[in-house]
C-alpha cells in the first residue's frame, strides 16, 4: 500500500494567528487550550483526508469481513467474528496512530509546518499532545463504526471486556503514536512513507495484531509477543473473548510507549 500525504500550508494551524498577531494578544493561551486547539485542527485535517479515511476505516472493515468468510480463525473462539474484531480494533489503532500520523507529520516537516509551530507557544510537548488527542478522536470514530458493523455480523463480546479493552486501545494508540512520531521526526519524509507503509503491512500480516500468534509461522511466533502489534492484538482478544487482562501484554505496551515516547521527545527534529 502506498500513501502520499501533503502537509498543510504554513499558517494553517489554529495557533498561527496568535503567533502572528502578537500586537493584539499579550499572552499565549493556557497550555491545555493550546493542546485542545491543536488536537481539533489535527483531527479535522485527518478526517478531511480521503486516503487517511481509507486507511482508518475502509481497510479494517474489509479485513474484518475477509476474516469472517475464511477459515483462518476457525477453532480459536466461539465464532470467527468474535476472534476477528479485537484484532481489527487493534489494527485501527495502528493505522491511525502509527501510519497515518507518522506520514502526515513527516510531510509537515518537509513543508515547514513544524518549523512554524516551533515558533509558537505550543512547543514540542504541546505538539505531541495535540497529535495524541487527534489520534484518540479518530480512534473513537473507528471504534464506533467497527463495532456497529461487527454487531450486525454477529459479534458477541464479553461484557466485562469493554472497560479493559477500551483502556488497552488508548494505551496501544499512545504506543503507536510515539513510534510514528519517532520515525517521522528523525528520518526524511520519503523514508517515513516507506517505513510506515512497510511496517503496516508486515505487522498487520505477521505481527500478531490481526492473526493470533498460533496461526503464524514459527519464526514470527518467537517475536510477536514482544512487539506492540502482537501485545495489543493479544491483549484485546483476551479482554473481549474472556474478559481478562493480559498483564504481560500491558507491560510490553507500556515499555514501548515509554521508550519510543522518550526517544521521540529527545530526537524529534522540527525541520
Amino acid at each position: 500500500m502506498t500513501r502520499v500525504s501533503g502537509g498543510a500550508p504554513l499558517g494553517s494551524s489554529p495557533l498561527g494567528s496568535s503567533a502572528r498577531g502578537g500586537a493584539t494578544s499579550s499572552a499565549p493561551a493556557p497550555l491545555l487550550r493550546r493542546i485542545v486547539l491543536q488536537g481539533r485542527y489535527e483531527t479535522i485535517t485527518m478526517l478531511r483526508n480521503g486516503e487517511q479515511l481509507i486507511l482508518a476505516i475502509v481497510l479494517p472493515l474489509l479485513a474484518m469481513v475477509g476474516l469472517t468468510v475464511t477459515p483462518l480463525l476457525d477453532g480459536l473462539g466461539s465464532s470467527r467474528i468474535n476472534v476477528a474484531v479485537p484484532g481489527i480494533l487493534a489494527l485501527c489503532a495502528m493505522s491511525t496512530a502509527f501510519t497515518g500520523q507518522g506520514i502526515s507529520t513527516g510531510f509537515d516537516r518537509r513543508y515547514g509546518v513544524l518549523r512554524f509551530l516551533s515558533t509558537t507557544p505550543l512547543g514540542r510537548t504541546g505538539l505531541i499532545a495535540g497529535k495524541v488527542l487527534a489520534v484518540l478522536a479518530v480512534l473513537l470514530l473507528q471504534v464506533l463504526v467497527v463495532t456497529a458493523v461487527a454487531l450486525i455480523l454477529g459479534w458477541q463480546p464479553e461484557p466485562a471486556g469493554w472497560l479493559p479493552g477500551l483502556a488497552l486501545l488508548v494505551l496501544g494508540a499512545a504506543s503507536f503514536t510515539a513510534l510514528g512520531l519517532l520515525v517521522a521526526g528523525t528520518v526524511r519524509p520519503e523514508a517515513t512513507l516507506a517505513i510506515t507503509n512497510l511496517l503496516w503491512i508486515l505487522l498487520g500480516a505477521l505481527g500478531g495484531i490481526v492473526i493470533p500468534a498460533e496461526r503464524l509461522p514459527a519464526l514470527a511466533q518467537a517475536v510477536v509477543h514482544v512487539l506492540p502489534s502482537g501485545a495489543l492484538g493479544q491483549a484485546l482478544r483476551d479482554a473481549f473473548l474472556h474478559g481478562s487482562i493480559n498483564a504481560g501484554a500491558v507491560l510490553v505496551l507500556l515499555l514501548w510507549t515509554a521508550i519510543a515516547g522518550g526517544a521521540a521527545t529527545r530526537w524529534f527534529k522540527w525541520n
